[in-house]
């Protein structure tokens, strides 16, 4: 036994331990404390002795104490004391601290003592805080970051909003061709600068994890009908055959992210395919859904299939050379893929095309029955008798491009700068027979609220177009109806009234 040895032994072994350790009677009073009890409470070793062992111990402590050590023992044994509660113990000049304390049970003959080893824990309570104060202080740079990246967000989009749309009109309104060729190139230039500082944008979103997905059941066709839309026109025009297979299918993720990945597949998919077909399916196998986009273009050798999720990487086209993009389109996919924790996958024969699939888990809401068809939209031309559109944008300079295409096109134009002017106009107009909203407005109103009052106030058939730059995850709340679309910034002028046409045509 510990107790048996030669004191002399037990206190240089003692007194070389790195912690206080202090051996404590039946009746609670110290009969044993080594050197670093003295160096880390203050006392002199003599006035220990035989002192309880509550005076190491604050005064609010003492009384429970006692009764924590009667607990004790009843039940000896070899463990930390008071685990998940903050221990603190009393020097000798009244200053406190945070500890770590050890008991154990010593048995000598019929008696036994408890041993306790005692460690000053303000170190690691210090580097606790700090690590504390460092994560608070990251959430909180994240979140400034994320605000910052939606307020870029917007503040780009909004020049290139009317940048486009001021194009587009200048578009209608000239008959030169020395003129339409300049405007052609115009436009050109003004795509290529929206989709880098898109795209950058949207690398930036994802790499400070301003980008949260937001998950939910959903089915699939609806989002084959966006590229069916987005896309159809674009096909054609190549000479491509756009083929996409209904779906019953439902799926658990986030439906904006998932659509963005295929809005990428499909329009790389047309880009590299100089003639032939392209076909979108959806696949069951299990619990899993396979999207596969398939093309009979120029395909991927397989050396370069492992680099084509680089940032900036373009197949067959050197760093120095003239290029049609900016190859972040697919480092964006390799990123949301892994956000939303679920596989992409590629298959290519140079020569014979490419597959570019996504993997994603079904939900329970998945049925058999045929899911709804909607034919594209062919950008029909308004009614002979100009339709009443309302127009609530807050940025003057977007508002005014806006109303400029949509007065040319044919339609009669209310612009509206907030909320309440949109309703008085409204009160004014019972005619309106489509509203189109930015959704970020003046006076924290947003374009949901605009399109309900007015919806209140007109009826509940007044179609609406939201227009936002706001990508971020409180947008993917918005739900798809039939009486409405949304439409994300930079939007040009065709778009725009494509969109608006589709919702006026006769049903």
């Amino acid at each position: 036994m510990l107790l048996d040895l030669p004191p002399e032994l037990v206190r240089s072994a003692l007194d070389s331990a790195p912690d206080a350790m202090v051996i404590i009677g039946n009746d609670g009073g110290i009969i044993f404390a080594n050197q670093q009890v003295t160096t880390l409470f203050g006392h002199p070793h003599d006035d220990l002795i035989g002192r309880p062992i509550e005076q190491l111990l604050p005064a609010r402590f003492r009384e429970r104490h006692a009764g924590h050590r009667h607990h004790y023992k009843q039940n000896l044994r070899s463990r930390p004391m008071g685990i998940g509660l903050e221990l603190y113990a009393l020097r000798r000049d009244g200053s406190e601290f945070p500890v770590e304390i050890s008991l154990s049970p010593i048995h000598s003959g019929t008696v036994t003592y408890v041993a306790a080893a005692i460690r000053d824990a303000t170190d690691r309570k210090r580097a606790e805080q700090e690590l504390k104060a460092a994560h608070t202080a990251a959430d909180l740079a994240n979140q400034a970051k994320s605000r910052f990246l939606a307020t870029a967000s917007h503040d780009i989009r909004q020049p290139l909003q009317a940048l486009m749309l001021l194009s587009g009109a200048m578009r209608r309104m000239t008959t030169s061709n020395e003129q339409l060729e300049v405007l052609e190139h115009q436009d050109r230039a003004i795509s290529a600068m929206s989709r880098l500082l898109i795209a950058l944008l949207d690398v930036s979103k994802l790499e400070s994890g301003a980008t949260q997905p937001a998950i939910k059941d959903f089915r699939v066709s609806a989002l084959f009908d966006e590229l069916r839309i987005a896309y159809a026109d674009v096909a054609r025009d190549k000479g491509l055959e756009l083929l996409i297979e209904p779906s019953s299918e439902s799926v658990h993720s986030d439906p904006a992210l998932v659509g963005q990945v295929l809005h990428n597949f499909l329009s790389n998919a047309i880009k590299y395919t100089p003639r032939g077909s392209i076909r979108v399916r959806a696949r069951r196998d299990a619990n899993k859904l396979h999207i596969e986009i398939t093309d009979s273009g120029l395909g991927i050798a397989s050396h370069e299939i492992a680099h084509i999720f680089e940032e900036f990487y373009q197949v067959g086209v050197s760093t120095d050379a003239s290029r049609e993009g900016y190859g972040l389109g697919l480092s964006i996919v390799q990123r949301i893929a892994k956000l939303l924790n679920v596989e992409i996958g590629v298959v290519s024969q140079p020569g014979k095309g490419s597959t570019f699939s996504l993997v994603l888990p079904t939900s329970a809401a998945s049925s058999n029955s045929p899911a709804p068809q909607i034919i594209a939209a062919r950008g029909v031309s308004p009614r002979a008798a100009p339709l009443h559109v309302l127009l609530v944008e807050d940025d003057p300079g977007v508002r005014n491009a806006t109303r400029i295409v949509l007065q040319i096109s044919g339609y009669r134009v209310t612009p509206a700068a907030s909320l309440p002017e949109a309703l008085e106009c409204a009160r004014k107009a019972p005619d309106l027979r489509l509203v189109v909203t930015d959704y970020h407005l003046d006076q924290g109103h947003t374009g949901i609220q605009v399109i309900s009052r007015l919806r209140e106030l007109l009826g509940k058939d007044l179609k609406a177009v939201l227009v936002t730059g706001d990508t971020s995850t409180a947008m993917r709340h918005l739900h798809h109806e039939v009486n409405s679309r949304f439409l994300s910034k930079p939007i040009d002028s065709d778009e725009l009234l494509t969109v608006m046409a589709e919702l006026l045509a006769p049903r």
